[in-house]
């Protein structure tokens, strides 16, 4: 497999650079947001957009561009903080299903294969359904839905690389099981797994969106936007830029994990396979 060198593919730093700049408008998003986000006048509801209201106004007369911003600070935080708190889970699990194999492997691979074995959206909604609808209940659900993924291709990198001369070489001469995972073949999955992990927090995006679309997510008045598209349905036909401007934000941000990860994929032919 080939490295990915971060200061020469141009589309992991634009993919870089914009995700940096998306976070950086949500952490700064009380000074740069033109209104309060729950601000309601419903004199001024449904406005196209205007120098005041760029993106225009929804239904209770709450700037959009506004919602958008502090939009940022959960469907975004939220992801990146699934996406962290899966990795911490599935990195330690896959390290020792790929190179322990055996019983280990059998038991965790086992799991892996119940989980995957259900779509994610239907998984994770009949775990929201348990809990209950809310924020914290949904990245709690993601995070149990979204683990075996990252075992099973963080197992498949480690099996490739298990089957290196080094890695035979470090046997040989009488390192511990722990130290060649930690000195020789953690540091060749970190890129991989990093992108991988940066690609899928484009999926959770559009997870957390749908969900909370559906209802099961962050409850409105929250200005999130899944809450955003699901009350802009009745009005879509009167007023389309309430569905339009927060569709294009969750695009863009798609968009954004695509280029990141877009020099994985071209730089190897294949995910390794499971052996």
């Amino acid at each position: 497999m080939k490295k990915i060198l971060f200061t020469t593919n141009r589309s992991l730093l634009v993919g870089v650079g914009l995700l940096i700049l998306i976070m950086l408008l949500g952490v700064f998003a009380p000074f740069i947001a033109p209104h309060d986000p729950l601000t309601v006048n419903l004199f001024n509801r449904l406005s196209p957009p205007t120098w005041v209201y760029p993106f225009g106004t929804d239904h209770l007369g709450r700037c959009i561009l506004s919602r958008i911003l502090y939009g940022i600070r959960i469907s975004v935080t939220s992801s990146f903080l699934i996406m962290l708190l899966t990795l911490l889970i599935s990195l330690p699990i896959g390290l020792l299903t790929g190179y322990l194999r055996g019983r280990t492997d059998y038991f965790f691979m086992r799991m892996v294969d119940s989980t995957l074995a259900i779509p994610d959206i239907v998984l994770t909604i009949a775990i929201v359904g348990i809990l209950g609808p809310g924020l914290f209940h949904l990245i709690l659900a993601i995070i149990i839905v979204r683990w075996a993924n990252y075992v099973r291709f963080i197992r498949s990198l480690v099996l490739n690389i298990c089957q290196e001369e080094y890695i035979l070489s470090a046997q040989m001469s009488g390192n511990s099981r722990m130290r060649i995972m930690r000195r020789y073949i953690l540091p060749q999955i970190v890129s991989p797994v990093v992108i991988f992990g940066a690609l899928d927090m484009g999926r959770i995006v559009l997870l957390i969106a749908g969900l909370s679309f559906l209802g099961l997510g962050p409850q409105p008045p929250t200005p999130e936007w899944g809450v955003m598209l699901r009350d802009a349905t009745a009005y879509f036909q009167l007023a389309p830029h309430v569905m339009i401007f927060p569709g294009l934000a969750i695009l863009f941000f798609v968009l954004c994990c695509q280029l990141i990860s877009e020099p994985y994929q071209k730089a190897s032919s294949a995910i390794p396979k499971e052996v």
